[in-house]
């Protein structure tokens, strides 16, 4: 064994011991969307402001995911958290816009966090057993996603829950990332 890997090895054994981070954020996340999902918001402002507190929380949570990433996936953690602050952002900065720009927006939000749901499950199916869960929720992401880009239909109700399910989609991520980095940690520090 050279020395590269049992530094190697114990750079992902320290992050693995940081796996109760992801579990919190998880849990967070599920008291998010629980709490999106109780309350009535019937104007566009309240729907725009509340989506971007959320895609800044996801951007946010993806810049602490870089600390747990190496290689090029510390490179999309790092698109993926400004993209989410900025989609944010937008949402911040122009809340009276209609229902249709705001689900465009979302459905943009959802479309590219599906596709990357989808790929993390495929590059990691070697690594985690229970990796079809995380593409099953890609997929539920993309499909819900392409669906918001064109119903034209839409309702602050209809907002409202497509905000909750990506809060609570976001969860279960999360949570699968925390066993996946402790299983991965403990594999490394054996």
């Amino acid at each position: 064994m050279s020395t590269f890997d049992l530094e190697e090895r114990e750079a992902v054994a320290e992050f693995g011991r940081a796996w109760w981070i992801f579990l919190v954020t998880g849990i967070l996340w599920f008291l998010v969307s629980i709490i999106i999902l109780r309350f009535d918001y019937t104007s566009v402002s309240a729907i725009s402001i509340l989506f971007g507190v959320v895609a800044i929380f996801a951007g946010v949570n993806e810049f602490i995911m870089l600390a747990a990433s190496g290689g090029w996936w510390k490179v999309l953690h790092g698109l993926l958290g400004v993209l989410f602050v900025g989609i944010g952002i937008v949402a911040f900065i122009h809340p009276g816009n209609t229902f249709a720009a705001l689900a465009a927006v979302f459905s943009f939000f959802l479309i590219f966090k599906g596709v990357f749901d989808i790929v993390v499950a495929i590059a990691t199916k070697d690594e985690i057993h229970v990796w079809w869960l995380q593409l099953i929720v890609g997929i539920v992401e993309l499909l819900i996603g392409f669906w918001a880009a064109g119903y034209w239909g839409r309702s602050a109700t209809l907002l409202i829950v497509w905000v909750g399910v990506i809060a609570l989609t976001r969860g279960i991520t999360e949570i699968i990332f925390a066993f996946k980095l402790r299983s991965v940690g403990k594999a490394a520090a054996a």
